[in-house]
C-alpha cells in the first residue's frame, strides 16, 4: 500500500480500511512515512471527516502504537473519567477517591495545564512530596490498594498520538473531531479503562466553545469507544464561569479537601455527583443515575472518599502532614483585592479570561516547558448571581511578582459582569448521550 494512495482515498471521502490506517500511522511512527504525507492526510481527514468504524480503527491503532497498561490479576470493575479541559477543574481530585469508596477501580491518567486550562498533574504536585510519575508496577499496586492511582502519560504510552498532536499542532488540524476522539480514547484506553465517563466542557472557557460543537464531539467519543467495545458515557457541562471558588494550583487542592469532607461548593459538587453517578451505572455498581448519586453522597457524608484521598496521597509520596499545615495559608506574598465597580448582581465571571490571567499569575503554561507555581490564582467571594455594592471585595488575586498581577489584572477585572438585575440560573448538565 502507498501512502500517496491512502491521502487520495480519503480526499475523495471514502471510508478507509484498518490496514490502511494502520499503514499510515505505523509508518509514521516508525519513520517510514514522513511528515508531509500525514499532513495531507490530516487535512483530507479535517473536511472529510471520519466514519465511526474509522475512528475506532484509528484510536485502536494509535493504542497499539505502546504500551497497554496490564491490570489484570486486579478485581475491577475499572473505570475512568475524562474532561475536556477547563477553568477550576479540580473534578477528578474528588471524582477518583470517591467513585473507588463505592468499590469501582479508578485508573487515571492525567495531563498538565497548557493554555488556559488547567492541569490535574500539576495540582497534585503541588502537594508536598506527592509523585505523579508512576512505574506500572506502583500504578497496579496503589488501585489494587487504594481503589485508584494518579499518574501521567509515559513516553512508551501512545507514541503516535504524541507525533500526530505535535504534526496537527502545527498544520491547522487540531479542531478535526475524529483526531480529537482518537487521541483521547487512545490514552484512556491504554490506561486500562473498561468503561470511562466524558466530561466535555462547553463554553467561553472549554475548547468547544459552544453546546452543539461539544455535542459533536460526545458523540464521536460514544460512537467509538462502543465500536471499540467500551461502555462510555458523555456528560455535556458548562464553562462558562470557573467551576468552585478557587482557581490554582494548591487552591484547588485546598477546595478539593473541602468537597471531600462535605463543604465544596454547589456547582463544584453537582457536576461532580453527576459524573460520578454515571461511572457507578457504567461500572455495573448502580443500576440508575439516582442511585449512583446517592452512593457518592454517602461516599463523602460517612468520609470514605476523604480517607481514600489520604490514603493514596500517602501512597504517590505526599506528606499529609505538610499538606494540612499549608491548608489555608499557602498564599504568594503578592496579591490584589478586585472590588465591584457598581452595585447589582454578578452576571457572569468568563472563564476564559480568567484561565488567560491564570497563565499570567503562573497557574498555567503557554508551553510545556513553563513552570507552573503553587501557591498562585483566585479566591472568589462572590459568583454570578451574587448581589454586590460597589467596592465590595469580589476576588483575591495571587500572583507569582508583582509585575505578574499587572499584567493579569486587565483581563481578570474584565472577566466580572454585573448587571441591575438577577441572570437566569444556567444550568451545569446541558446534556448527556449515553449508548449503556
Amino acid at each position: 500500500m502507498r501512502a500517496v494512495d491512502i491521502i487520495m482515498k480519503k480526499r475523495d471521502g471514502a471510508e478507509l480500511s484498518r490496514e490502511e490506517i494502520a499503514t499510515l500511522i505505523d509508518g509514521y511512527v516508525s519513520g517510514s512515512v514522513p511528515d508531509y504525507q500525514v499532513s495531507a492526510w490530516a487535512m483530507a481527514v479535517f473536511f472529510k471527516g471520519m466514519s465511526a468504524h474509522e475512528t475506532a480503527d484509528l484510536t485502536d491503532v494509535m493504542l497499539r502504537s505502546g504500551k497497554v497498561m496490564d491490570l489484570s490479576g486486579i478485581t475491577g470493575p475499572f473505570v475512568d473519567k475524562h474532561s475536556t479541559g477547563g477553568v477550576g477543574d479540580k473534578v477528578s481530585l474528588v471524582l477518583a477517591p470517591m467513585v473507588a469508596a463505592c468499590g469501582i477501580k479508578v485508573p487515571m491518567m492525567s495531563g498538565r495545564a497548557l493554555g488556559h486550562t488547567g492541569g490535574t498533574l500539576d495540582k497534585l504536585e503541588s502537594i508536598p512530596g506527592y509523585r505523579t510519575g508512576l512505574s506500572e508496577a506502583e500504578f497496579r499496586e496503589f488501585i489494587r490498594r487504594d481503589g485508584f492511582a494518579m499518574t501521567g502519560q509515559t513516553s512508551e504510552t501512545v507514541p503516535a498520538d504524541k507525533k500526530l498532536y505535535a504534526l496537527r499542532d502545527v498544520t491547522a488540524t487540531v479542531e478535526s473531531i475524529p483526531l480529537i476522539t482518537a487521541s483521547i480514547l487512545s490514552k484512556k484506553v491504554a490506561e486500562g479503562a473498561e468503561a470511562i465517563v466524558f466530561d466535555v466542557k462547553a463554553g467561553p472557557g472549554a475548547f468547544m466553545k459552544t453546546a452543539e460543537t461539544a455535542e459533536a464531539l460526545a458523540q464521536s467519543l460514544v460512537s467509538t469507544g462502543t465500536a471499540m467495545g467500551k461502555r462510555i458515557v458523555g456528560v455535556i457541562t458548562d464553562m462558562a464561569e470557573p467551576l468552585g471558588l478557587k482557581v490554582g494550583n494548591f487552591l484547588e487542592v485546598e477546595e478539593s479537601l473541602d468537597c471531600l469532607e462535605g463543604a465544596g461548593p454547589g456547582d463544584l459538587m453537582e457536576v461532580t455527583y453527576r459524573l460520578g453517578a454515571w461511572m457507578l451505572v457504567a461500572g455495573g455498581a448502580a443500576k440508575t443515575v439516582q442511585e449512583g448519586e446517592r452512593r457518592c453522597r454517602d461516599a463523602i457524608r460517612l468520609g470514605i472518599a476523604r480517607d481514600l484521598f489520604l490514603a493514596n496521597v500517602r501512597s504517590q509520596g505526599g506528606r499529609i502532614d505538610r499538606l494540612f499545615e499549608l491548608r489555608g495559608r499557602w498564599r504568594a506574598k503578592d496579591s490584589y483585592e478586585i472590588l465591584a465597580p457598581v452595585s447589582g448582581y454578578i452576571a457572569g465571571i468568563d472563564a476564559y479570561k480568567i484561565g488567560l490571567a491564570g497563565v499570567y499569575l503562573g497557574v498555567g503554561r503557554d508551553r510545556t516547558t513553563d513552570p507552573v507555581y503553587p501557591d498562585v490564582g483566585f479566591v472568589f467571594k462572590k459568583k454570578a448571581g451574587h448581589e454586590v455594592t460597589a467596592g465590595e471585595h469580589v476576588c483575591t488575586v495571587y500572583g507569582k511578582d508583582a509585575a505578574a498581577i499587572e499584567t493579569a489584572l486587565p483581563l481578570a477585572v474584565s472577566a466580572f459582569a454585573i448587571s441591575p438585575s438577577p441572570p437566569e440560573a444556567r444550568p451545569l448538565i446541558i446534556k448527556e448521550i449515553s449508548a449503556l
